[in-house]
């Protein structure tokens, strides 16, 4: 695996050693000293052409835990805002010996030219482009269920797949580069993806995705979900009404707290995700965001795991085998 940049791209295999190799990482995160050596003396560029405080600072968290000189470089006051163009920027990155480049970007398909245009030789991980891919919130939310299916059906975290596994991802699938990392990788992984939105919120050609679609929220919550995970509304990418108004979209795809007291008294356990940030009263209550059934806290602390793995492996070639095999 040389560059992160689609969920799409990983196979099975490669997935579970990923996911794997995090929950080696979040022992070290439970340690009195959190830090490994395995990063020391190797620059990793965060390159933020979009603004994130989430995912940005879980980077940095996983590449200080790793020992790695980091430089943070934002858009926004540098030579890009005086139109500094990505190549320009690639090749800056590449005379100060860059080893590692972690990218969010607002155009999709910006990792990928950076990965394949030959202006640098490092490893570059997609931290979300444009609608298309954030592969490590992918990961992160892989993770979460994998350790969800373990506290709900004893099932083992290391080493697992999530076959069989039933997750709804309910709201703005169309502006969501969330859902369509989530779906390629949960169908890699054995679980069965339902996407539930308005008409006006789902990507064309969404026959072709292997998924189930519903409009309804109510009828995909009483088809056996083992997790739903909500999206927040992108407003920031709409340019034109895509629902009546915030009231009527609650109402009918929200986890208001009607329905989440619906949920929660069902004998079916099942697991509230987010991957943030959350609109309270929007797409979700603060009853759900709250409850003992949500993990969006523990989506938080599996991201920087989650990226602590992807850069071990990419960076050094390791897998999760320099852990385990001697357990």
């Amino acid at each position: 695996m040389k560059h992160l940049l689609d969920t799409r791209e990983l196979s099975r295999e490669e997935a579970i050693d990923i996911l794997d190799t995090a929950d080696y990482m979040r022992q070290v995160g439970l340690r009195e000293i959190k830090k490994l050596p395995a990063l020391q003396g190797r620059t990793v560029v965060n390159l933020f052409f979009e603004d994130s405080t989430r995912t940005r600072l879980s980077f940095e968290a996983a590449e200080k835990r790793l020992s790695a000189d980091i430089i943070n470089f934002s858009a926004k006051g540098s030579s890009v805002s005086k139109g500094e163009s990505l190549k320009d920027t690639a090749q800056t990155l590449a005379a100060i010996n860059a080893d590692a480049i972690v990218i969010r970007h607002g155009a999709s398909g910006a990792p990928q030219r950076l990965a394949e245009a030959g202006w640098i030789d490092a490893p570059i991980l997609n931290a979300g482009d444009g609608t298309h891919a954030h592969p490590t919130q992918a990961l992160l939310d892989a993770m979460t269920l994998r350790q969800f299916q373990e506290q709900s059906k004893g099932i083992e975290t290391r080493g697992a797949a999530l076959d069989g596994m039933r997750v709804a991802i309910v709201g703005d699938i169309l502006h969501s580069r969330v859902a369509r990392s989530n779906l390629w990788l949960l169908h890699t992984l054995g679980a069965e993806v339902v996407f539930v939105a308005p008409p006006t919120l789902l990507p064309v050609g969404i026959e072709d995705w292997p998924c189930e679609v519903f409009y309804n929220l109510d009828e995909a919550l009483e088809t056996n979900i083992d997790a739903v995970m909500l999206l927040r509304i992108q407003k920031e990418r709409m340019h034109a009404a895509f629902f009546p108004s915030a009231e009527e979209y609650t109402r009918l795809w929200g986890l208001t707290p009607e329905r989440f007291a619906l949920l929660d008294s069902s004998e079916q356990e099942t697991a509230v995700l987010h991957p943030g940030p959350m609109n309270r009263g929007l797409e979700i209550s603060s009853q759900a965001a709250d409850s003992e059934r949500s993990w969006v806290l523990r989506q938080v602390n599996n991201g920087v795991s989650v990226r602590m793995a992807v850069l071990y492996m990419l960076m050094t070639g390791g897998t999760s085998r320099d852990f385990y095999s001697h357990s």
